[in-house]
């Protein structure tokens, strides 16, 4: 059964000469306990599809069914609820209050459901406990590294019990551990039935996905189901046989390398000539000397 069903989503944004299509009649379906990469260079309208499939947003144009729920026939304060019990989020920075503890943070999902303040707290620790950083539940968020922040990120996304997991590039701010460390934790999430979506510019991490969608220019020209461990065959050309360097680079690495090769040898020159004289003269100054001692 499908959680996630678009049908001709559009969106757009401004108006007249100014209008920018950000999502160009978008068909895509998500089941329940799928684990989905989102790829695509920057602007191509990830983020967007994001926004509106955690329902921060709405589409201008096009059918969205989220759980089985028309998103345009609900209330503002509806969708807000749904929102809040079926979506988690996951941000690149992370978006930890700074005033308020690990334990404080993870926990703040739970007021708007009205729990009170012993039974969220002892929730929001067993969470923390469950993603491995439940030593640092009274620490600051500044007070820790990037991977245990977005540990707490996660903690906080998965308090609430949510059917979907969104993340917008969680690994984005982190280094090559902590990146591993928080998609292990991710697909370990998935394995308990989760239903997760997240957007990467790094095709090695769609080695943790089910499945790899890839869109360019508001539009997905690639829906891809991939094994579990291994590279997604399209991500892998991405990886493996783009070029590093632009022409320019080429060009401008040549002309330095010119530059520099004439130099070296005039240098080289200069110092043989210099030390050859000088060795000469020694020698005839210093033997009459000796002589004449």
């Amino acid at each position: 059964m499908a959680l996630i069903e678009l049908q001709d989503v559009s969106k757009l944004y401004g108006f007249g000469d100014a209008t920018t299509l950000a999502l160009d009649e978008v068909n895509l379906s998500i089941d329940k306990g799928e684990f989905v990469a989102v790829m695509g260079p920057s602007g191509c309208g990830k983020s967007t599809l994001m926004n509106l499939i955690g329902l921060l947003d709405r589409p201008s144009h096009g059918t969205f069914r989220l759980d089985n729920k028309k998103v345009s026939q609900l209330r503002p304060n509806q969708a807000a609820k749904i929102r809040r019990d079926t979506v988690g989020f996951i941000f690149q920075s992370f978006n930890l209050l700074p005033r308020l503890t690990v334990l404080e943070n993870v926990s703040l999902p739970l007021v708007y459901k009205g729990m009170s303040e012993r039974k969220r707290l002892k929730h929001a620790s067993e969470m923390l406990d469950r993603v491995g950083i439940q030593s640092r539940e009274y620490f600051l968020p500044s007070q820790l590294s990037g991977g245990q922040a977005q540990c707490a990120a996660i903690a906080r996304a998965l308090v609430n019990g949510p059917k979907l997991i969104i993340a917008d590039e969680p690994t984005g701010n982190l280094d090559s551990e902590s990146s591993r460390l928080v998609m292990e934790l991710l697909s370990d999430i998935h394995k308990m039935g989760n239903t997760i979506l997240f957007v990467t510019h790094n095709p090695e991490l769609t080695r943790y996905a089910t499945r790899v969608v890839y869109m360019h220019d508001g539009t997905i020209i690639h829906d891809e189901q991939t094994a579990i461990g291994s590279v997604a065959t399209t991500a892998r050309k991405v990886l493996y046989t783009l070029p590093t360097t632009k022409e320019e680079d080429d060009l401008a690495g040549v002309s330095t390398l010119m530059k520099a090769l004439p130099s070296k040898n005039t240098s080289r020159k200069k110092g043989r000539t210099a030390v050859s004289k000088p060795k000469k003269n020694k020698r005839t100054a210093v033997s009459p000397r000796k002589k004449k001692s």
